[in-house]
């Protein structure tokens, strides 16, 4: 994660006799609802990587890539779709699901609901994905992404649902399926219910196959646990970004279960190109070409078909 540093200033203390009171009248309090306090947006940002301090308008210059190491910075879903989608051809569906509750669960005694509600309020999503129609230098396709600032990108019965309606748009109107998966797992709160989703999802991909729609995975920072498991390693391509966290379990994890040190790039694109988990990586700056040259050979396949 990266770490931020924020100017401000330095108040100064008031020095002095205190006044006399005098009387005043009281006054009648205000009825309008005071606004929340907005935290001031940082100026400068730490890459976790290099350490160098960026400005952080130069980083959003570029594409929130470090110019020093090329360290990738997570990106949330908006900022996902305007780098890879042409400007306004985005239709957001079933953007009204929500998580419930099916299994009353409390955590930190705080109740599932309030925890998502404030996640909500936090993000501006009403769940930990998107998706829609949407188009790439005029191709048309169906996009999933994912934001890990959702209770980290972790996959619900909303999530499994979402993305199980956006397969079935894929095959029901034959265009490409493109997901871009940003996840710590299956999620928790939710307990067995979301472990289902991956056989789900899962199914739902057999049955996209058997239509012959193509599916590119992009794989981003991290995808691992349930996800990975799932539908972001089903992929007819398989894409990831440079240094990102992907696998099943964390390295941390393996090493206590097998009691063995791993090579220091373990669960990362690197490491998985390298074992033939991955077809290739692609720099943030090139995916939406990437994307656009696979969607072309797809259609001149579908054409000559």
């Amino acid at each position: 994660m990266a770490e931020n540093m924020q100017h401000s200033g330095m108040a100064g203390m008031a020095n002095g006799a205190h006044p006399a009171p005098t009387p005043s009248t009281p006054s009648t309090p205000s009825t309008q609802p005071m606004a929340p306090a907005r935290p001031a947006p940082d100026v400068m940002t730490k890459c976790p990587n290099c350490r160098e301090i960026i400005v952080t308008k130069e980083l959003e210059k570029n594409l929130r890539v470090c110019p020093r190491c090329g360290h990738h910075f997570r990106l949330t879903a908006d900022e996902r779709i305007a780098l890879v989608l042409d400007e306004g051809s985005f239709q957001e569906m079933s953007a009204d699901l929500m998580t419930e509750d099916p299994l009353h669960f409390v955590s930190r005694s705080k109740p599932y609901p309030t925890y998502a509600a404030e996640y909500r309020a936090e993000t501006g999503l009403n769940e930990g994905v998107v998706y829609g129609r949407g188009a790439i230098e005029g191709l048309p396709l169906v996009l999933v992404v994912m934001d890990f600032r959702f209770i980290g990108g972790s996959m619900g019965t909303v999530v499994g649902e979402k993305i199980t309606r956006a397969i079935e748009l894929a095959a029901k109107e034959r265009i490409p399926l493109v997901v871009c998966s940003a996840s710590g797992g299956a999620r928790m709160q939710e307990g067995a219910l979301s472990l289902m989703q991956m056989a789900k999802t899962s199914a739902a991909l057999a049955r996209l196959a058997e239509a012959g729609v193509p599916y590119i995975s992009v794989l981003t920072d991290p995808t691992t646990g349930g996800v990975a498991a799932s539908f972001a390693f089903l992929g007819d391509v398989m894409l990831a970004e440079p240094g990102a966290l992907i696998g099943f379990a964390g390295p941390r994890v393996i090493e206590q279960a097998i009691h063995q040190r791993l090579p220091k790039d373990t669960n990362t694109s690197e490491f998985l190109l390298a074992h033939g988990m991955i077809d290739g990586i692609t720099h943030r700056r090139e995916l939406r070409s990437t994307l656009a040259r696979l969607l072309r050979l797809y259609q001149q396949a579908a054409t000559l078909a």
